[in-house]
């Protein structure tokens, strides 16, 4: 399996903490040097190690918002 390069360029939030440590946390991450998205993913507590998540550009961003922003919840 090749190197995962990333940055995490800004963290943004911690969505939730589970009794471990592991954070769900929203960042604006460069992976391979690539441009900067954001993800929602989980991280051990030294960000060291990730498990899968999703990454999205800033469009489909504001388009999440604008679903959730339209949910009766």
């Amino acid at each position: 399996m090749a190197d995962i390069k990333y940055e995490i360029q800004e963290s943004l939030g911690v969505i939730s903490q589970s009794g471990a440590g592991w954070t769900k946390e929203l960042n604006l991450v460069s992976w391979n040097g690539r441009e900067a998205k954001y993800d929602i993913r989980d991280w051990d507590p030294e960000h060291e190690k990730m498990r899968k998540g999703i990454t999205l550009s800033k469009e489909e961003l504001i388009e999440l918002r604008n679903i959730l922003n339209n949910m009766d919840i």
